[in-house]
C-alpha cells in the first residue's frame, strides 16, 4: 500500500533539506505516515497493560484520589514535557533526538560529557522500559491463566520468566521486519489498545451488579494510605503510575528520519499520544474504581489481580 506524503508549505524546507542544514544526509526510507508515527508512541505507552502494571504505585499511596486526580495532574506535567520535546523535534527532527539536541544546545565546554550522559541514559532507559513492559505483560498473562482456571493455577517465578523470554523473542522477530511492515503494524496496535480500554470503560459497569459498585466518594475522595508516608508525599509518590505508563513518547523522535514532513508530524504525534493516553487512561481508572474491591495489603502489595476487581 503506497504511503501518501503530507503536503509541505512551499516556504518550508523539505525533509532532506532540513537534515542537510543539520549536517545529516538522508539515509532512511520515509515510510511512516502521520498516523503511524502517532502509533509508535501510543503503542509503546500500551495504556491498559501499563495501567494494570502500576496499580501498586497508586493504590497504596492514595487509592481512588491518587488514581483519578494523581493521574490527571501528572498527565498535565507529562504534556508540558511533551510540548517542549515537540518544539525541539520540530526544529531538529533527527533520529539522534535527545543526544543531538543536547550536543547542539550545550556549551562547547560541557557538550561532550552532557550528550554522552543523555545518550546512555536514553539507551539504558529504552532497554529497561522494554524489559519492564514485557515483564508486566508476562505477569498479566499468568494472571489471566489463573482467572481462567478459577484460581487453581498459580504461576511460579520460573514460569512467568519463561513467558517473559518468549515475549522478548517475539518482539525481536517483529523488529527484524522491514520498515514498511512495521509502519503498517502501528494501526493494528493503536486499534487494539483503544479497544481494550473501551472494553473496560463500557463492559465493566455493565457486567458489575449494582450492589457491588462503589460510590463516587470512594473513587474520588476517600484517601487510602497503606504506606508510612505523610498523605501529601504519598500522593506525589503515586505520580509514578502515570509517569511510567505515559512514557516512551520520545520514540517518535527516533523515527523522525523515517517519517514524511517530520518537523510537523513528530511534534503532533508526541503531543497527541500524551493527550489521548491521559484522557483515555483517566476514563479507564475512573471506571475501574467503580468496580474495585476495597483496598488492603493482600490485593495491593501482593499484586493479586484476581482480588482487585469484583
Amino acid at each position: 500500500m503506497p504511503v501518501s506524503k503530507p503536503l509541505q508549505n512551499n516556504n518550508q524546507p523539505t525533509d532532506e533539506e532540513l537534515l542537510a542544514s543539520l549536517g545529516y544526509k538522508q539515509e532512511f526510507k520515509r515510510a511512516f505516515a502521520p498516523w503511524e508515527v502517532f502509533g509508535i508512541a501510543f503503542s509503546i505507552i500500551g495504556l491498559l497493560p501499563s495501567i494494570a502494571s502500576v496499580l501498586f504505585y497508586a493504590i497504596p499511596n492514595g487509592g481512588g484520589p491518587a488514581m483519578v486526580w494523581g493521574w490527571l495532574v501528572a498527565s498535565i506535567f507529562d504534556l508540558a514535557i511533551g510540548l517542549s520535546m515537540g518544539e525541539l523535534a520540530s526544529a531538529a527532527p533527527t533520529s539522534g533526538g535527545l543526544y543531538f539536541w543536547t550536543y547542539s544546545l550545550s556549551s562547547p565546554r560541557w557538550r561532550g560529557l552532557l550528550c554522552w550522559i543523555v545518550g546512555y541514559a536514553n539507551t539504558i532507559g529504552s532497554i529497561t522500559s522494554v524489559s519492564s513492559i514485557n515483564w508486566g505483560c508476562a505477569v498479566q498473562i499468568m494472571a489471566a491463566v489463573r482467572i481462567g482456571s478459577g484460581g487453581d493455577f498459580v504461576a511460579t517465578s520460573a514460569q512467568t520468566f519463561g513467558v517473559f523470554v518468549a515475549i522478548i523473542a517475539i518482539h525481536i522477530v517483529i523488529c527484524c521486519l522491514g520498515t514498511a511492515v512495521l509502519a503498517r503494524l502501528q494501526t493494528v496496535y493503536v486499534v487494539l489498545n483503544l479497544l481494550l480500554c473501551l472494553a473496560v470503560i463500557v463492559a465493566l459497569p455493565i457486567a458489575t451488579p449494582a450492589e457491588f459498585k462503589n460510590t463516587a466518594k470512594f473513587a474520588l475522595w476517600e484517601f487510602t494510605n497503606l504506606n508510612q508516608w505523610p498523605n501529601g508525599f504519598a500522593f506525589i509518590v503515586s505520580f509514578n503510575a502515570p509517569l511510567w505508563a505515559i512514557s516512551g513518547y520520545d520514540s517518535c523522535v527516533h523515527i523522525s528520519e523515517e517519517a514524511s514532513n517530520a518537523s510537523v508530524v513528530v511534534p503532533w504525534a508526541i503531543t497527541m499520544a500524551i493527550a489521548v493516553a491521559g484522557i483515555v487512561g483517566w476514563g479507564t481508572f475512573s471506571t475501574g474504581l467503580n468496580t474495585m474491591n476495597p483496598f488492603d495489603d493482600r490485593n495491593v502489595f501482593g499484586i493479586d489481580q484476581l482480588s482487585i476487581c469484583r
